[in-house]
């Protein structure tokens, strides 16, 4: 779940004589910040507007809703990684292609890694954005599914596809969630490791070993 370009405000509250923000990433960045201070349920549009020094139709010119915001630029991410997808090379495995894309698509800016965290944790932690998730997440599996189907010679809703859809993105947020823990590694090699041992297999481990961090999966050479 990638991030929009980086424009850091450095602020929630909108300093006397401060320009109004004019990019995305501005925006989701005051909003990011007020709703750590006060709670995701409790800020409303009025409260990010006032504090961007913009009007609230400015925010909505962006955002459906609310709920978008912490998305950021979703969609726009979504078609590019259909590009992504569509420019991998034929010969290339299935699950290599989708590891490939997926690794693309998570591609965060080091400046933009604390905003990126801030965002999947509430992502994944805010009760009210659940439902509004289910649908990003579905648009994001059928992405995935459409590409194993093209690959394989199946309808985009045959099981084979639909499974490695529903798969990928339970990888991709048991890596999201590894790296919400302060001491997890990085992102992407988190994304890399759990996405190699769904690529090749995944055989027995010790303990200490299932708990380390990235780079631990143990995966057959098949």
């Amino acid at each position: 779940m990638p991030a929009t370009t980086i424009t850091s405000t450095g602020s929630s509250g909108r300093r006397p004589g401060r320009r109004p923000v004019t990019s995305r990433a501005e925006i989701e960045h005051i909003a990011l910040d007020l709703f750590t201070e006060r709670g995701f349920d409790t800020t409303t549009v009025d409260d990010i507007a006032t504090a961007a020094g913009i009007g609230r139709r400015t925010v909505f010119r962006y955002y459906p809703s609310k709920n978008d915001i912490p998305w950021g630029a979703f969609d726009e991410e979504l078609d590019r990684m259909r590009d992504t997808f569509a420019a991998l090379p034929s010969e290339l495995p299935v699950l290599a292609g989708v590891r490939a894309a997926v690794l693309e698509f998570n591609e965060v800016h080091p400046d933009e890694q604390p905003w990126h965290r801030r965002r999947l944790r509430l992502i994944l932690d805010t009760p009210a954005l659940q439902a509004h998730s289910t649908l990003r997440y579905t648009a994001w599996r059928r992405v995935v599914a459409e590409y194993a189907a093209r690959r394989l010679g199946y309808p985009a809703e045959h099981l084979v596809p639909q499974t490695i859809g529903h798969a990928s993105l339970g990888v991709a947020l048991a890596a999201y969630e590894r790296w919400l823990r302060e001491d997890a590694g990085e992102l992407r090699q988190l994304l890399d490791a759990a996405f190699a041992a769904l690529e090749h297999g995944v055989r027995s481990s010790t303990p200490d070993a299932a708990h380390a961090g990235a780079g631990t999966f143990g995966t057959s050479a098949g």
